[in-house]
C-alpha cells in the first residue's frame, strides 16, 4: 500500500525518477537547469515540403537554411563587413570545400586569410549558438575538435581584452600546424547545424526526382527532424511493407520519369526480370504511349525497353488496384474498376456511362474471363519484386526512419501540420469514413490511418498487415484520402483516353474551404491546436505563381509551402519552391528561384539567398517557455517538485542503494 497522498503509480514513477536524481541537491540542480532553459529564446524551425527526390536543390536549401545563415552573418557583422564580404563568407559556410579551394588559389597570404576566416566563422557560430545551452552546443560539435571549438565558441566580448593572446594563440596554432582548412570546414558545417534547431518535412520526399535515397541519408544525419507523411512517401512505405499494388506504382512512376536510379543504385532492386517479361510480352509493340518522359537510355535499358517495362507494370498495377477495390466495397470505388469496361474488339472503354476510343488496344495479358487477374508470368514478376522490396537493407532502413520520425499530422507550438487535406463535406464538417471496421472522422481518422500504416510494416498478423497495406493504397489514391483529396486519380485516362476532359481530377471540398478563416479555426481547435493564433501548414498542392496564386490563405490562417522544388513542377509553378522559417521573432516565407549548381555559384559569386517575406511577427520574442517543449519542461519541474517533497517527508530515502518507500 502506498504512503498517504501518493497513488501506487505515482510512487513507482517517483522511484524511477529517484534513480536519476538520488538526492534533493541533484533534483534542485536539475530544476535550476530547467528554469534556465525555459528563459532561452525558442530555436529556429525550418519547414520544407514536396522534395520529390530533388537532392541537389534540397541539399542547397539546407546549407543556406532558407537564408537563415545569411541573416546570422548580417546579425554578427552588421556594418562591420561590406555586403560583398558577407556574401563570400556565406558561400564559405554553404560549400566550405569548394569555396576554400577557390579562395586559397587567389589569396596572397593563405595563413593570414585562414586565421582571419576562422575568427569570423567562430563569431558567426557564437551568434548561432546563443539560443542553446552549452550542453546542446557540445552535442553538435564533432568529437575530434570539440575542445578547440568549444574554447573558440565560449569567448565573450567582455573578457576578450583579457584573453586575447590566448585565443590568438589557438588560431595561430591551428593554422601553423596545418589544420586551418579542417577547422574552417568544420566551423562552416557547425554553423549549418546551429542556425536551425528543428527541421520539419511536410511530406513527399519520394518520386519525380532521381535521388530520394540521398535525401533520406541527409535527413537521417540531421540533429532533429520530424516528417509529415505525404502520399508519395506512403506509397513507398506501403511498397516496402509488401503491398504489391504500391510496388507496381513506385516502379511505374520511376519508369515514367526515368528515375530508376533510386531503385537500381539506391536500393539495389533488380528490374531485369520485369524487363525480360516486358520484352517477351510486348516484343513487337512500340509502346508509344509509354515512352519515358526524358532521357535516352539508362543502366543498359534502351528507351524501347523502358517503354515496354512501363507498359507491363502499368497493366499489372491496374489489375492489383482492382483487386483491392473488390476486397473493400466500403471504399465505394467500383466506378474505378476500369478494366471491366474495356472492349478490345471495338477498341473502346466505357467509364461513367460514356464510351471512349482507346489509344492502345494491345493488352495480351488481359484475360477475357477475369480482367483483374494477373497472368502466371505477371504474378511471378510481382513475387520477385515483392521479395526484393521487403529484403533491400537500405530501403528497409530508410522506411524504418520514415516510420520512426514520421506521422500523419502534428500539432506543434499551436500550429497544425499535415501534408495534404482533410476529408470534409461542403459545410466543412469532417466526413465519416469506414476504416477497418470503424466509422471515423477528423483527427481520429488520421490517427487510425497512422496505426494501420505501422501495422502494415511492423505487424506479424497477416490479416492485419493486409488491412494496413490496403489502407495505405487508399491513402495514395482514394477519393476520401487526407493525402490525396480528389474525386479520382485518372492514371488510366491519362494514359489511354485522348479526351482531356476525362483527365480532370476534381478536388475535394477542403481546397475551397481552406480559404475561409472560420473553417481553419474550426480545424485547428478540433486537432487541439491554437484556433486564435495558430496556423495550418500544408504541402501537396503546388502553388502556381505563374497564374497568380499565393501560398498564404484564409487571412494568414493557412500556408502552403509546395512551390515546386522538383524541376518536374517548375514549368507549372514558375518558382523553385517555398520554405518557411519560424524563429523566436516570427515566421518568414522564403521563395526560391531556379537551382544554381554549387560550382556555378562559387565561380560566379552568385548569392543564392532566397527572397523572404515576413508573414507573422510576434508581439514579443518567444521563449522556450512559450513552446511545446516548454510545456514538457514544466511537467518535468512538477515531477521534480514531487520528488523533493517525497524526500523531505521521508517517503523516499536519499542516496539509497535501492530506493524504496518508507513503510
Amino acid at each position: 500500500m502506498a504512503p498517504t497522498g501518493y497513488t501506487d503509480q505515482e510512487l513507482r514513477l517517483l522511484q524511477l525518477l529517484s534513480q536519476r536524481y538520488p538526492t534533493i541537491t541533484a533534483a534542485h540542480i536539475e530544476m535550476i537547469n530547467l528554469h534556465a532553459i525555459l528563459a532561452l529564446p525558442k530555436g529556429t524551425d525550418h519547414y520544407l515540403s514536396d522534395i520529390h527526390g530533388a537532392y541537389p536543390q534540397f541539399d542547397q536549401i539546407l546549407r543556406h537554411a532558407s537564408g537563415a545563415v545569411r541573416r546570422k552573418i548580417r546579425q554578427t557583422f552588421a556594418d562591420e563587413l561590406p555586403d560583398e564580404a558577407q556574401v563570400e563568407l556565406a558561400m564559405l559556410v554553404y560549400y566550405p570545400e569548394l569555396k576554400l579551394r577557390q579562395m586559397l588559389a587567389h589569396v596572397d597570404d593563405p595563413e593570414s586569410w585562414m586565421a582571419q576566416t576562422i575568427g569570423r566563422l567562430a563569431r558567426v557560430a557564437r551568434t548561432a549558438a546563443q539560443k542553446y545551452t552549452r550542453s546542446k552546443v557540445r552535442k553538435r560539435l564533432p568529437q575530434s575538435l570539440a575542445y578547440i571549438l568549444e574554447e573558440l565558441l565560449t569567448e565573450s566580448e567582455t573578457e576578450h581584452h583579457q584573453k586575447t593572446h590566448y585565443y590568438e594563440r589557438i588560431v595561430r596554432s591551428i593554422v601553423g600546424l596545418g589544420e586551418g582548412e579542417t577547422v574552417i570546414t568544420t566551423l562552416a558545417n557547425l554553423i549549418q547545424r546551429l542556425v536551425v534547431d528543428r527541421l520539419y518535412i511536410m511530406g513527399d520526399i519520394y518520386d519525380r526526382g532521381p535521388a530520394a535515397e540521398k535525401v533520406m541519408e541527409r535527413l537521417m544525419a540531421y540533429p532533429y527532424v520530424a516528417i509529415l507523411w505525404g502520399n508519395h512517401d506512403v506509397s513507398w512505405m506501403g511498397a516496402a511493407s509488401g503491398c504489391e499494388a504500391l510496388i507496381a506504382n513506385v516502379i511505374r512512376l520511376a519508369l515514367r520519369y526515368v528515375t530508376i536510379e533510386t531503385l537500381l543504385d539506391g536500393y539495389n532492386i533488380n528490374l531485369r526480370p520485369l524487363a525480360r517479361f516486358a520484352e517477351g510480352t510486348y516484343r513487337d509493340d512500340p509502346c508509344t504511349l509509354f515512352q519515358p518522359k526524358g532521357g535516352s537510355s539508362l543502366e543498359d535499358f534502351s528507351r524501347d525497353t523502358l517503354a515496354r517495362m512501363h507498359k507491363a507494370i502499368t497493366m499489372i498495377q491496374f489489375k492489383l488496384e482492382a483487386q483491392i477495390m473488390l476486397r473493400h466495397p466500403e471504399y465505394e470505388m467500383a466506378d474505378r474498376l476500369v478494366l471491366d469496361g474495356i472492349d478490345l474488339d471495338a477498341g473502346t472503354v466505357t467509364l461513367y456511362g460514356a464510351t471512349f476510343p482507346l489509344r492502345d488496344t494491345h493488352w495480351p495479358t488481359l484475360h477475357p474471363d477475369d480482367r483483374n487477374a494477373l497472368s502466371a508470368e505477371e504474378a511471378a514478376v510481382m513475387a520477385d519484386l515483392c521479395y526484393q522490396f521487403q529484403h533491400s537493407p537500405r530501403l528497409q532502413e530508410h522506411m524504418r526512419f520514415l516510420y520512426s520520425y514520421g506521422r500523419m499530422f502534428q500539432v506543434q507550438d499551436g500550429n497544425l501540420l499535415f501534408h495534404g487535406c482533410l476529408p470534409v463535406d461542403g459545410s466543412g464538417d469532417f466526413r465519416p469514413f469506414p476504416l477497418d471496421g470503424e466509422i471515423l472522422a477528423g483527427p481520429a481518422l488520421l490517427g487510425r490511418y497512422e496505426q494501420l500504416a505501422r501495422e502494415a510494416f511492423f505487424g506479424h498478423n497477416s490479416a492485419a498487415k493486409q488491412a494496413g497495406q490496403d489502407a495505405m493504397w487508399y491513402l495514395w489514391c482514394g477519393p476520401q484520402s487526407p493525402l490525396f483529396g480528389r474525386a479520382r486519380m485518372t492514371t488510366f485516362e491519362r494514359y489511354l483516353i485522348a479526351d482531356s476532359d476525362t483527365h480532370v481530377e476534381p478536388k475535394g471540398p477542403y481546397y475551397a474551404l481552406r480559404e475561409s478563416p472560420e473553417f481553419c479555426r474550426k480545424v485547428l481547435i478540433a486537432f487541439g491546436a491554437d484556433g486564435e493564433h495558430g496556423m495550418i501548414i500544408n504541402g501537396h498542392t503546388p502553388v502556381k505563381v505563374k497564374k497568380g496564386e499565393r501560398p498564404i490563405l484564409a487571412d494568414g490562417k493557412l500556408i502552403i509551402i509546395d512551390g515546386g522544388m522538383s524541376e518536374a513542377y517548375q514549368p507549372v509553378t514558375g518558382i523553385a519552391g517555398y520554405t518557411l522559417i519560424g524563429s523566436s521573432h516570427g515566421l518568414l516565407l522564403a521563395s526560391h528561384e531556379g537551382f544554381t549548381p554549387a560550382d556555378d555559384m562559387i565561380n560566379n559569386s552568385t548569392d543564392v539567398t532566397p527572397r523572404t517575406e515576413q508573414i507573422t511577427q510576434f508581439p514579443q520574442r518567444r521563449l522556450i517557455a512559450d513552446t511545446d517543449i516548454g510545456q514538457l519542461l514544466r511537467g518535468q519541474l512538477e515531477d521534480l517538485l514531487k520528488l523533493v517533497d517525497a524526500y523531505q517527508h521521508g517517503i523516499l530515502v536519499e542516496n539509497a542503494r535501492e530506493v524504496r518507500p518508507v513503510r
